[in-house]
């Protein structure tokens, strides 16, 4: 049987409504910024000084000049209002993904949820979602931490291109305010937001050419999550940094960026430079750097949104999808290639040659991504 050719159809997002600045953290938590080299970002994120002169050391050399910055560049995160939650955002964002497919929900045989984390503890939203939604149709949750869209599209695809199912609906969220610990400087880095996309049949050469997904075994214990109560008694999570984490960061992150989007390039039969534009994630204020460093690319060929949204995690390739395309930075029949790493999970790479994709309605306030970049200072 042939494949018939599969990719993404439309593209939306959906953020909460409060912009939290640096101002908030130094008005609310002047004890923490005094404090914030004893802290949690001090300890994930420290270069390594006895290798930061060599060439290939692309990490150590692109987290030093943040060194200084309690925020370590962050500029602005969206953190979820008490009225709402990561269905109420999943929600909105598989809304604007399903009008702007110009679908409806009896149209989707199956959809892939990804919630990093639910209200509940377990399971995830799919049932939750599929139910507010009317979705007659199968709804699954994927677990793959940062990776997991790119695990949802390679799925979907798949099946789309075997003609099990024809449209597939990815709604990915995160909401990582509500379980990072105010008083850590963790916090600073951590957003919210959702994303959703729809994979369908698409024109002749357009949609998935190739893919790379790795296990990251090597980064496990890299983060954890701790439960405790708060001062009512209530149980919370937080998310906690592990031991040893630098070290991790500095000796993986440039292996899997590299092993992952030369393999997908490889998969899909072209070469570095039959690619048009590079989407990475963007958890930190410098990965963006660090990604077209290790393959030598033009920073003109990527995004970077991290000034938006601080580190949102899983919805990372959904939202730099998204805006890259709204700006104009994609456009149709392009070579794209998304890069993703999940620490405990997966990283991957895929191509896609980007067809005619629908585009849900911009987040407001809609602010210019120069702009925001324009923000962020570097001390060199």
């Amino acid at each position: 049987m042939k494949l018939c050719p599969a990719g993404i159809r439309a593209i939306s997002v959906k953020f909460p409504s409060i912009i939290r600045t640096n101002d908030y953290y130094r008005e609310n938590y002047p004890e923490l910024i005094a404090r914030a080299e004893q802290k949690t970002l001090a300890k994930l994120f420290v270069p390594d000084n006895s290798t930061i002169h060599n060439d290939d050391d692309i990490w150590s050399q692109e987290v030093a000049p943040y060194m200084s910055d309690p925020f370590r560049g962050t500029v602005e995160r969206r953190v979820v209002a008490p009225d709402e939650t990561s269905l109420s955002l999943e929600y909105g964002a598989a809304i604007d993904a399903l009008e702007a497919a110009k679908l409806s929900p009896d149209d989707i045989d199956l959809m892939l949820v990804t919630s990093l984390f639910p209200e509940q503890v377990t399971p995830g939203n799919a049932a939750f979602l599929a139910g507010k939604l009317g979705l007659q149709g199968a709804a699954w949750n994927i677990e793959s931490t940062c990776t997991s869209a790119l695990v949802s599209l390679q799925s979907a695809c798949a099946l789309v291109q075997t003609r099990q199912y024809r449209n597939v609906l990815v709604v990915i969220s995160t909401t990582y305010s509500r379980y990072t610990d105010e008083n850590d400087t963790l916090a600073f880095l951590s957003g919210d937001g959702a994303g959703a996309f729809v994979v369908s049949r698409l024109k002749e050469d357009q949609g998935i050419l190739g893919t790379k997904i790795a296990n990251t075994a090597v980064t496990c214990g890299a983060f954890y999550n701790e439960f405790t109560t708060d001062e009512q008694g209530n149980v919370k999570m937080f998310i906690r940094g592990g031991k040893g984490v630098s070290k991790m960061f500095n000796e993986t992150t440039v292996k899997f960026i590299r092993l992952c989007c030369h393999g997908a390039i490889a998969d899909a039969g072209l070469t570095l430079g039959d690619i048009d534009f590079f989407v990475f994630n963007t958890p930190s204020a410098w990965y963006s750097r660090v990604c077209t460093r290790a393959l030598g690319i033009d920073s003109e060929q990527t995004i970077n949104i991290n000034p938006l949204y601080a580190n949102i995690g899983p919805t990372f390739p959904v939202a730099n999808l998204y805006h890259a395309a709204h700006a104009g930075k994609i456009k149709e029949n392009d070579v794209v290639l998304v890069y993703t790493m999940g620490s405990s999970s997966n990283a991957g790479a895929s191509v896609m040659r980007w067809g005619d994709v629908a585009l849900g309605s911009a987040p407001a306030p809609s602010i210019s991504i120069s702009q925001q970049e324009n923000k962020i200072l570097i001390p060199r």
